[in-house]
């Protein structure tokens, strides 16, 4: 989908991490297999272990049944930590966020990891100057697919920058079912990440974008 426009189409975009800016999908699935064998001893085929992606580790574990949460969440990150060699950007990230803050949108991220995953992550620290605000899984109660996480984010960059903003104003860029549906609950226009050209699998996004480029042009800034 290609879209031209003279001027930005929204105020606010609003970016998930993992599966959308950055590519952490074989760190967090595998490492996910490694916790789930170590804890529970079993072997979890990564086709289902994908579909965790992107959750917080709290939840996860609850939904598998697993009742020490802190414990599993711990050593999900641990594992997480070991394979961290893996991650990398997607292709034109950095200059696609750099032409974004160039056209003067503000810009945000709600994202499942916690605050310690967040700063941990030294491929993510090169870009996070980019954002205005980052609203990670402690920051709310209840997270993605609730509208929370977003709600706030768009709460809080609001306030720090002195404009008002309505979920009108704000485009949600993810790559999951949960991001869809938080981006739905909070009255946002939501744009599904699908660089691995996987399909919408019933994700009834407003846009899809396979590159960088489809971003800017989502966004109404492509270079002219």
């Amino acid at each position: 989908m290609h879209i031209s426009s003279s001027a930005p189409k929204y105020k606010l975009a609003v970016f998930d991490i993992d599966g959308t800016l950055i590519d952490t999908e074989k760190t967090g699935v595998l490492s996910l297999m490694r916790t789930i064998s170590e804890l529970m001893g079993k072997d979890m085929p990564y086709s289902e272990a994908y579909t965790y992606f992107g959750i917080p580790s709290a939840k996860v574990a609850g939904m598998l049944g697993y009742t020490g949460e802190e414990d599993f969440g711990e050593r999900w990150e641990e594992n997480f930590i070991a394979l961290a060699h893996l991650i990398s950007p997607f292709p034109g990230v950095m200059e696609m966020m750099a032409e974004v803050k160039r056209r003067g949108i503000l810009t945000g991220i709600v994202t499942s990891r916690s605050r310690f995953e967040l700063e941990y992550d030294k491929m993510l620290a090169k870009m996070l100057h980019c954002f205005d605000e980052v609203v990670c899984a402690e920051d709310t109660v209840r997270h993605k697919p609730s509208p929370d996480p977003l709600l706030e984010c768009i709460r809080r960059v609001s306030r720090n920058s002195g404009c008002l903003l309505s979920p009108a104003d704000c485009l949600y860029l993810g790559d999951t079912e949960h991001d869809w549906k938080c981006a739905c609950g909070a009255g946002c226009d939501f744009a599904l990440a699908d660089w691995k050209a996987r399909g919408t699998a019933g994700i009834e996004a407003q846009y899809v974008f396979t590159d960088a480029q489809g971003v800017l042009d989502i966004l109404g800034c492509a270079h002219r």
